[in-house]
């Protein structure tokens, strides 16, 4: 409650301003009191003019009521507050209620959702499993199917080539088998007989789409002629010549025996001219068997002197020094070597092949004798097997294999 103010002007008339103000009386009652107002004028001195006591009950009502509606209204406002906030929380404990309801039933219905989803999954799990176990199946069988069509498409393909596409099969298979045997033997006779065969088979078809195959083939012909490949069977053959005359081969220590110069003598006694038709016309002439006998005689005695003493030159002294029985070692040796680079030949292996040719000729020209005939035919064979014996590529037919190759696409 609110208290209304007090001013001067409020006070009653002939009051003491004292007491107005609100002063407090001699005996300590406050000027409101109207029993202490009463007190007051009773006690009083007589000589003071008696003055008339205010009406206390019409000035403090109206206070007393505004007082009291205010705590009325102040109660209601404090009444409908508490109503209201009683009636808030009612309803807010109601909606968490309702909420806690909510999610208790939609962690339920999740963890069932849950359950159910799980099973769906190992249900769809062995389902994939059963599905790629089956597709496996039929991947297999689709390969089998495919491989199947291809060989069929294969075989109706063979079946229905034309004459002209088997004749180019033929060519191409020849020409690849002769480029292996090439390859084995090292001579290119077999790649220039097969591209011969072929051109001469397609020259019997006599067919405009083949033209271009004979000209390629032309083309590799030459190729092929120009090329200087050495053929390994002619020098392998060479070489068994030459081991085959080792032994025949005399030595510088141990010089070639002349004994045949006596029956080169008799040849050419008998060879002189007019000696048989002497003979004939007159067999009684004596001087002139006499004259026959001597000559062959005199040659006969010639010879043998000249093959008691032999002058030559030695080049290397060390030639001399081998004795009779290291003879058989030396042409022993110079076999193995022949044989090395035989067998290197065949292996296509030139750098050893020129190597043991090499050691072989230094053999020669060091111990053995170089007047005899045998020997030059023996040194003569060893160059000439050196010289051919080079590593020597032999050109591919690849215009001719490309050329059959378009022909057969149809181009």
């Amino acid at each position: 409650m609110s208290d209304i103010p007090f001013s001067p002007s409020n006070a009653l008339p002939g009051a003491p301003v004292g007491m107005a103000s609100g002063a407090p009386a001699p005996g300590g009652v406050g000027a409101d009191d109207p029993s202490a107002g009463a007190a007051a004028a009773h006690n009083a001195p007589a000589s003071s003019p008696a003055v008339p006591a205010p009406a206390p009950a019409a000035v403090d009502e109206p206070s007393i009521r505004l007082s009291s509606r205010t705590w009325l209204i102040g109660a209601g406002v404090a009444g409908a507050l508490s109503v209201a906030s009683l009636t808030v929380a009612l309803f807010g404990q109601q909606r968490i209620r309702a909420l806690e309801q909510e999610l208790v039933k939609r962690q339920q219905d999740s963890q069932g959702q849950a359950v159910e989803a799980r099973a769906l999954a190992k249900q769809a799990s062995e389902v994939v499993q059963s599905t790629e176990t089956k597709v496996g199946l039929l991947e297999g069988r689709v390969a089998e199917t495919v491989l199947q069509r291809s060989q069929l498409e294969e075989l109706i393909q063979q079946l229905s080539r034309s004459r002209d596409e088997n004749v180019l099969a033929d060519v191409d298979a020849a020409i690849r088998v002769a480029l292996q045997q090439v390859a084995i033997t090292g001579s290119a006779e077999p790649l220039a007989g097969a591209l011969r065969q072929a051109d001469e088979r397609l020259t019997r078809i006599n067919q405009p789409r083949m033209e271009r195959v004979r000209r390629a083939l032309a083309r590799d012909i030459d190729r092929v002629k120009t090329v200087a490949v050495a053929d390994i069977a002619t020098l392998t053959i060479r070489l068994d010549e030459s081991v085959r005359m080792v032994d025949e081969l005399p030595l510088i220590s141990q010089p070639e025996r002349r004994s045949q110069l006596a029956a080169a003598v008799a040849t050419k006694a008998a060879s002189r001219p007019g000696s048989g038709a002497l003979a004939a016309t007159a067999p009684g002439v004596w001087w002139q068997a006499a004259q026959d006998a001597w000559f062959t005689a005199s040659e006969r005695v010639w010879a043998e002197v000249r093959s008691l003493v032999r002058v030559s030159r030695i080049d290397r002294p060390e030639a001399m020094l081998v004795a009779p029985e290291q003879g058989w070692f030396l042409r022993e040796n110079l076999k193995l070597r022949l044989l090395n680079a035989r067998l290197a030949l065949q292996s296509r292996q030139y750098d050893t092949v020129q190597s043991d040719l090499r050691e072989a000729q230094s053999a020669l020209d060091r111990y053995f004798d170089r007047s005899s005939r045998r020997v030059v035919v023996a040194s003569d064979l060893l160059r000439q097997v050196s010289m051919l014996a080079r590593q020597v590529s032999v050109p591919r037919p690849d215009e001719t294999l490309a050329a059959i190759a378009a022909a057969q696409a149809g181009r």
